[in-house]
C-alpha cells in the first residue's frame, strides 16, 4: 500500500473515516462490518477493515472476505454488453426485439391487472440503450407502486433460482410495460436482460462470458455466482437493520442459496465477491478500460458509458418513476450501467463532474471519479441499503482527506 501522503491524502484525516465508521455504525451495532478501499492514480492509499463478517460466529471481517455485491453486478454485466458493441454485434439503437422475438408486440399498460391488461402501443420499440440506462418501461416487483408491479410479484419474476433465461423472458412477455421506452426512468431488471441479450448475442453461457472475457483477464478469482466450496469460510453473514438500530440476520453463510448453482444467473444482482476484485474492475474503469495491460473496452467506449444518457440531458428528478434507486436525484443523470453526478451543486455532494457510481442492495457501494483519479470501493452486508446515509458520508470524508491535486 502506497503512503497516502505521497498521492495528496492525509494519514490523519483518513483516520477520521476510519473513527467515524467505527463509532457511529460499528460499535453501537448499526452494521456488521465495514471494508474500504481507496486507490487513486493506480495505487492503494487506504484500507478500512473493521467488525465482523459473521457476528454469530464471531468471525472477523478479513481482507478477502466474500460479499454480496447484489447491484454492484449491473456494472459488470453492462461492461460485457459494451464490449459486444465494440465487436460490430449489436447497437445501442437497436430494437431489443431483434434478438429477442419473443418482446416484438409488448404493448404500455393503460388499465386492468393480470392476466387481462389493457394496453397501447408503445410510441417506440424497446431499444437496448433503454436497458441500460433503465428506460425500458420494465420494473421490480418490490417497487410495490401498481398493478404491473404486482403482476411481477404473481408471477415471480424476482426468483430468479425458479427460471431459466427463456422462461424468464417468456415470462415477461405476458406482462404490458409500465411506460413507453425511453419517456421515462425506473430501476428495474433492465439489467437482467443484459444478461439474457450477452447470452444470445454472443453465442456463450452468460456466466462464462463473465469469466472468460472480464474476471480472468482482471484475475477476478473471488467474483462468481455461486460461493465455491474453498471460499465457504471467506464468506460473509448478511443482515437485516430493524427501526431500533440493532441487526437481524438475513442470510446465514453456512446455509445461503448462495452456496449452490442458481438456474437464472442474474446480471441485475447475483454476484458475489470481494474488495480486491471489485477495485480491479473499477481501477480498469478509471484507468480507461485497460489494466495490468489487459483491454477490456476503449476509452471513447468507456467515455460513452460514463456520461448522462437521460433523454434531454434531464437528472433523476424530472424523470425517475421509482420509489427505489442507489442514486440521489438532483444532479444525477444515467449513463450506460452507472449512476453519473454531471452537477455537484444540485446535488448536494461532495464529488466531481462525471464522477460515475453504484450500488447493491446490502448498502455495498463504488465510485469512480475521473477527475482526480479516484476509485473507491464500500463493502458491508445491512439490508436495505437505505437503512442510513452511509454512501453519502463515506463521499464526504474521503474527499475530506485529499488535500492535494
Amino acid at each position: 500500500m502506497t503512503r497516502p501522503e505521497k498521492l495528496g491524502f492525509s494519514s490523519e484525516r483518513l483516520g477520521k473515516l476510519d473513527r467515524f465508521l467505527a463509532t457511529r455504525y460499528i460499535e453501537p451495532g448499526r452494521i456488521p462490518c465495514a471494508q474500504v478501499q481507496i486507490s487513486r492514480r493506480g495505487e492503494l492509499v487506504h484500507e478500512t477493515l473493521l467488525g465482523q463478517a459473521d457476528r454469530e460466529r464471531g468471525k472477523a471481517l478479513a481482507t478477502d472476505t466474500v460479499f454480496r455485491i447484489y447491484s454492484m453486478t449491473k456494472p459488470i454485466t453492462s461492461v460485457a454488453f459494451m464490449m459486444l458493441v465494440e465487436e460490430g454485434l449489436v447497437a445501442l439503437d437497436d430494437p431489443v426485439s431483434r434478438f429477442i422475438p419473443e418482446w416484438k408486440n409488448l404493448g404500455v399498460f393503460a388499465a386492468g391487472m393480470t392476466p387481462q391488461f389493457m394496453t397501447t402501443p408503445p410510441t417506440r420499440p424497446m431499444q437496448m440503450i433503454d436497458l441500460l440506462r433503465h428506460t425500458s418501461g420494465l420494473t421490480y416487483g418490490f417497487q410495490n407502486r401498481g398493478n404491473v408491479d404486482a403482476a411481477y410479484r404473481k408471477l415471480k419474476i424476482a426468483d430468479t433460482h425458479g427460471l431459466d433465461f427463456d422462461g424468464f423472458v417468456a415470462e415477461l412477455a405476458k406482462l404490458p410495460l409500465e411506460f413507453s421506452p425511453g419517456e421515462a426512468w425506473n430501476y428495474s431488471i433492465s439489467t437482467d436482460v443484459l444478461g439474457v441479450l450477452v447470452e444470445r448475442i454472443s453465442g456463450m453461457p452468460f456466466q462464462k462470458f463473465l469469466q472468460t472475457r472480464i474476471f480472468d483477464p482482471l484475475k477476478m478469482t473471488d467474483t462468481g455466482f455461486q460461493v465455491r466450496e474453498e471460499q465457504r469460510a471467506r464468506f460473509a453473514a448478511c443482515y437485516n437493520a430493524t427501526p431500533t438500530g440493532a441487526l437481524t440476520l438475513q442470510d446465514d453463510p453456512e446455509t445461503s442459496p448462495y452456496l449452490t448453482a442458481p438456474n437464472f444467473h442474474s446480471g441485475g444482482g447475483g454476484l458475489v465477491s470481494t474488495s480486491k476484485d471489485y477495485m480491479a474492475f473499477c481501477r480498469m474503469l478509471g484507468n480507461g478500460g485497460v489494466l495490468d495491460g489487459q483491454r477490456l473496452l476503449a476509452p471513447k467506449t468507456l467515455k460513452l458509458m460514463a456520461s448522462n444518457h437521460l433523454p434531454g440531458g434531464q437528472d433523476l428528478t424530472a424523470l425517475s418513476r421509482s420509489l427505489f434507486s442507489e442514486a440521489t436525484n438532483a444532479g444525477v443523470g444515467f449513463g450506460l450501467g452507472f449512476a453519473v453526478t454531471f452537477d455537484p451543486v444540485k446535488a448536494m455532494l461532495t464529488s466531481s463532474p462525471g464522477e460515475y457510481y453504484w450500488g447493491g442492495a446490502a448498502s455495498t457501494a463504488f465510485w469512480i471519479d475521473p477527475v482526480e483519479d479516484i476509485q473507491v470501493v464500500f463493502m458491508t452486508q445491512v439490508l436495505p441499503s437505505s437503512a442510513y446515509p452511509i454512501r453519502r458520508e463515506l463521499r464526504t470524508l474521503v474527499y475530506s482527506a485529499l488535500v492535494e491535486p
